[in-house]
């Protein structure tokens, strides 16, 4: 019977030696998505932040976003860096697929851009392992951010299989984000009308 995508997570921590924290260049959508995420990684990785969301718009809402994270970020004491903001590399991952709603190819390519970047980064910074928040979410489909991320990663830089929304990672985020007294946005991103976070 094929590992699910938790059982596989599961089994990269447990073999983790804790007393030797591997480095993850952990991609961010945001200060509440993260939030869970980083309290079950902390004990085995050595985190960065990396806040790479080009689809986010309009500018002032990825400020919000970025600097809400930041702040967090500050609390736990976790190095943060920010990617190019720049919504041309969003439009550009998604020609052809602009009218399509959520869980659709549109979103696989916005996901491909995000998780792509991130393995640059890590692979460049010579981290050990990267990882998204992205399946934290219960609208995003935890299957194709895996296929992506086990896709890109190579022998130095392996990639984190998650899917952080198991044993109520979910529900953990707004449980932390109502103690952190996070803003706490109502859509992805990219498309007001058919994106929810």
């Amino acid at each position: 019977m094929q590992k699910t995508s938790y059982q596989k997570m599961n089994e990269i921590l447990s073999n983790i030696d804790i007393n030797k924290k591997p480095k993850l260049l952990l991609h961010s959508c945001c200060a509440p998505c993260s939030s869970s995420v980083i309290e079950r990684l902390q004990d085995y990785f050595d985190i960065t932040v990396f806040y790479f969301n080009p689809n986010i718009m309009p500018r002032e809402e990825y400020e919000k976003r970025r600097d809400e994270q930041t702040n967090f970020l500050k609390t736990k004491n976790i190095p943060f860096i920010e990617g190019d903001y720049d919504n041309k590399l969003y439009y550009d991952a998604i020609i052809g697929f602009e009218n399509l709603g959520e869980k659709t190819m549109r979103c696989y390519k916005c996901y491909e851009l995000r998780i792509n970047a991130t393995f640059e980064k890590a692979k460049d910074m010579q981290f050990d392992y990267y990882a998204t928040t992205l399946t934290v979410s219960p609208h995003k489909l935890e299957k194709w951010v895996n296929e992506i991320g086990e896709r890109l990663q190579n022998d130095k830089v392996k990639y984190l299989v998650s899917d952080f929304k198991k044993d109520n990672g979910y529900l953990r985020t707004i449980e932390l984000s109502k103690n952190y007294d996070f803003y706490r946005q109502m859509y992805c991103g990219c498309n007001l009308k058919n994106t929810k976070e």
